[in-house]
């Protein structure tokens, strides 16, 4: 209906084009006045007409002085005839120049063919795109089944190398058999090994699973197609299949390349775990991608990358020999890589020579190489709002908070009471963890409202850290509830403020006792089964093994910990009450205090015994 009214709208606005263009050139070259027949005969009888040109219904009439007329006629009469009804003097009239063009050659033509060409060319375009606008219809209707994937070819421009991807060593060791299996699989044949079907990239989003099969691709340079798993999945039964079979015939037609399917747990989950069986059209596709790679021919040099970062859900035949067999894991980047990563972002960005990549990567634990691309390209816009042509470091920091917590909330403004509260409340925070031997120590504290929070207190880790002891998990508890202490122990009662921190401490308490098995009474083993099941469009992410006895043993042992926590927390506001007033004071006058204001406070963090 839409292509419809366009091409209407289409034909209607050409012919009014076309109508304004006839126009205008018709009445282009007519300057001359127009006058009746009857101040002719005047003209005549007073000898004031030197000659007339006759043009089919038109006279055009040149008088004596030189000014030009055009006088209109009847088709059928004649100058003859008119002189005759007019009782025109025959001496005067013989005194005229007269002369009769008729019309010929183009002019003729145009005018006895156009009339009728122009509707008939008209109504022909109007046809025309009607038939096309069918055609494309039926011909996407033809195309439905056909894959959608993205073809990089081997000369494409912006080209991705290894040398493109930092970090990841272990990963990108592993992908260089691949690649040299696609340029030179004879190597390999030759002593019978056969090329790999499929490669399994698994990690977190933004880890850089994409970046680096397209870097596989630009390594070996061959041809490489790209989809995500959702494109095969639609509303039609046996279209995603369609779509598997289409794609792989396109790939064997440009051996060797790379299949590169992203997500490719939207279609490879489980089979029989939803209510649709084996007809359902997201099991039709994956069966059809499992016949296709154990249908390859041994000579075809064809590899097919997929990824991932929910792989507990993938079904079992991806995975077998043969088929996905190998698994490549991209973890979280440590410091040394973050700092790689970072080095490759800013290639194209002017830094101040203030700016140390080292503390920026000392300050992203837990990012991804999406985050810190995410983080320069904030601290690029700050920069540019700020009309500078340089990024500083400040940029870069503030960046890091606004990824981390969200914008700031300067529009939020607290009354003296409740800045006073949220001054406490950061303030024990940090006062906690920094005479916390194992917490991470303060990088700064503010009572600017951030995202969701009305403050916050950001501490970072020295080193990236793989394994937490007990003794760590119970600090970090005792972190989250100084908040909550500070306030009880100055106003003598909490507000809604610590609603957070009591959460994600309830959270991690749980995690101690079920997850860890670091309860001394329940003892070393886990509770509660993770594995996820799928009924009715919910997702159940975890199933009792325990009983009621052992579900209220649980419910003591959290109680313990975080009893604990909080008199540990409690014991070091006390005891540093003091540091804790000075603190506010500092909060309350300028809002924000960095690590080196606050130490100043408090002294330097002792040093956690190795």
């Amino acid at each position: 209906m839409k292509s419809l009214i366009k091409n209407f709208l289409i034909f209607f606005t050409t012919f009014l084009l076309i109508a304004a263009v006839f126009s205008f050139f018709s009445g282009a070259g007519r300057k001359s006045e127009i006058v009746g027949i009857d101040t002719l005969v005047a003209q005549i009888n007073n000898q004031e007409v030197g000659k007339i040109v006759i043009a089919g219904s038109e006279m055009q009439v040149t008088l004596k002085q030189g000014q030009t007329e055009v006088v209109k006629k009847e088709i059928g009469d004649t100058f003859s005839q008119i002189v005759k009804n007019f009782n025109l003097d025959p001496v005067k009239v013989a005194s005229i120049k007269i002369e009769v063009k008729s019309d010929e050659g183009l002019n003729y033509w145009l005018g006895a063919i156009l009339p009728f060409l122009i509707p008939f060319l008209l109504i022909s375009v109007f046809i025309y795109f009607m038939l096309r606008s069918v055609q494309g219809a039926n011909s996407k209707a033809m195309m439905f089944g056909q894959s959608q994937a993205k073809e990089i070819g081997r000369e494409f421009k912006d080209k991705v190398t290894f040398k493109e991807v930092a970090g990841v060593k272990e990963a990108k060791e592993e992908l260089k058999e691949v690649v040299e299996f696609l340029k030179n699989p004879q190597k390999f044949s030759e002593l019978g090994a056969r090329t790999p079907r499929g490669v399994l990239l698994l990690g977190s989003p933004g880890t850089g699973k994409t970046l680096l099969a397209r870097a596989v691709a630009g390594e070996a340079e061959v041809p490489f197609f790209s989809l995500s798993g959702s494109e095969f999945v639609e509303m039609f039964v046996g279209v995603g299949a369609s779509r598997v079979r289409d794609l792989f015939r396109k790939a064997k037609k440009s051996a060797p390349c790379i299949i590169f399917i992203d997500e490719i747990d939207a279609v490879g989950r489980k089979r029989g775990s939803g209510l649709g069986g084996s007809h359902d059209e997201r099991e039709q596709t994956l069966n059809q991608i499992l016949v296709e790679m154990d249908g390859f021919d041994p000579n075809t040099n064809i590899i097919v990358i997929a990824a991932t970062n929910r792989p507990d859900v993938l079904d079992p035949a991806l995975l077998r020999p043969g088929r996905f067999d190998r698994r490549v894991i991209l973890d979280e980047p440590d410091l040394a890589d973050r700092e790689a990563i970072l080095k490759v972002h800013v290639k194209k960005k002017p830094l101040s020579k203030e700016v140390s990549l080292k503390r920026v990567a000392e300050r992203t634990p837990g990012f991804t190489g999406a985050d810190l691309a995410n983080l320069l390209n904030e601290a690029a816009i700050l920069a540019a709002m700020k009309n500078r042509k340089i990024i500083s470091l400040e940029d870069i920091f503030k960046s890091i908070e606004k990824v981390m917590m969200g914008p700031e909330r300067k529009s939020r403004i607290l009354s003296s009471k409740e800045k006073r509260i949220t001054a406490y409340h950061e303030a024990g925070h940090a006062l906690v963890a920094h005479f916390s031997s194992l917490a991470d120590p303060v990088q700064k504290i503010s009572i600017i409202a951030r995202g969701q929070a009305g403050g916050y207190t950001l501490k970072l880790p020295l080193e990236d850290k793989h394994m937490y002891s007990k003794t760590e998990y119970v600090e970090e508890i005792a972190v989250l509830l100084a908040g909550y202490v500070a306030e009880k122990e100055i106003f003598g009662e909490v507000t809604t403020g610590a609603t957070s921190d009591l959460r994600r401490a309830t959270g991690l308490a749980r995690k101690l006792i079920t997850d860890y098995g670091m309860s001394d009474n329940l003892g070393p083993r886990t509770y509660g089964d993770k594995e996820e099941m799928i009924f009715l469009g919910r997702e159940i992410h975890e199933q009792r093994d325990y009983s009621e006895k052992i579900a209220e043993q649980i419910d003591r042992e959290i109680s313990n910990f975080i009893d604990l926590a909080a008199l540990k927390a409690k014991g070091i506001i006390k005891a540093k009450r003091d540091f804790l007033e000075k603190t506010v004071v500092e909060l309350l006058a300028k809002e924000t205090l960095e690590k080196e204001e606050f130490e100043k406070i408090v002294g330097e963090k002792a040093k956690a015994e190795a």
